[in-house]
């Protein structure tokens, strides 16, 4: 059993190598391990636009550079997949994530569930890897709850959900209310837009505190 090594690309892929016996760390990638709206924002006024940090959201917060109206849905969209198109081998990790995760993985089956687009994914891997995080990374399309749901029902020890997102807080906690969730914001400036989410467990935005959660947690859930 396990990942090393091996093609994983799927949620089907990683369950034919996990370990049941060992706890699950579903990851997201943006704003979790990776500085995603600092990177973002470096493309976008290359583009002529910039992004204005007045809610927890892309749209509505894209403008011409200097300007008052919002830029349109259906362009937002055209950025941001050319944001991953052009960026997506250049976003650096978020603060303390790599020293976290050398300490988790001793405890810890790690996978990466991102909502990268599929053409990206491969090219995210690789990226993470050479920063130091050889984990799979699975591009997701859209809610986050059945893929969780298929990998913790296929172990018996506990899984964990980390992501930014609270409509994933609420997708896993519908398909998989066992997962212990935990809601993650790496940009300070975001973090301060948003309380936790509804639907999640507990709220951290730096790894250490993350890192020690999850340590604790261990105690409480022997495999």
């Amino acid at each position: 059993m396990g990942w090393i090594g091996k093609p994983m690309t799927s949620v089907s892929d990683l369950i034919t190598g996990i370990d049941p016996h060992r706890p699950l760390l579903l990851l997201d990638a943006d704003e979790v391990l990776l500085r995603f709206v600092e990177t973002l924002e470096q493309y976008l006024v290359n583009q002529g636009v910039e992004l204005r940090l007045t809610s927890f959201q892309l749209s509505g917060n894209i403008f011409p550079l200097g300007g008052d109206a919002p830029v349109p849905g259906e362009q937002v969209r055209d950025h941001i997949a050319g944001f991953f198109d052009t960026c997506v081998d250049e976003v650096p990790l978020v603060d303390g994530a790599l020293e976290a995760l050398d300490g988790l993985r001793e405890h810890y089956q790690i996978a990466i569930l991102s909502n990268v687009p599929s053409r990206c994914r491969a090219r995210r891997e690789a990226s993470l890897k050479a920063q130091g995080l050889d984990f799979p990374v699975i591009a997701n399309k859209g809610d986050k709850g059945p893929g969780a749901k298929q990998l913790a029902d296929a172990i018996r020890a506990h899984t964990v959900f980390v992501d930014d997102l609270p409509p994933q807080h609420a997708s896993v906690a519908a398909h998989a209310p066992d997962i212990h969730r935990v809601h993650f914001i790496g940009d300070p400036r975001l973090a301060a837009l948003i309380g936790k989410a509804p639907d999640a467990h507990v709220r951290f935005d730096d790894w250490p505190t993350l890192e020690s959660h999850l340590k604790d947690l261990m105690q409480g859930h022997p495999s």
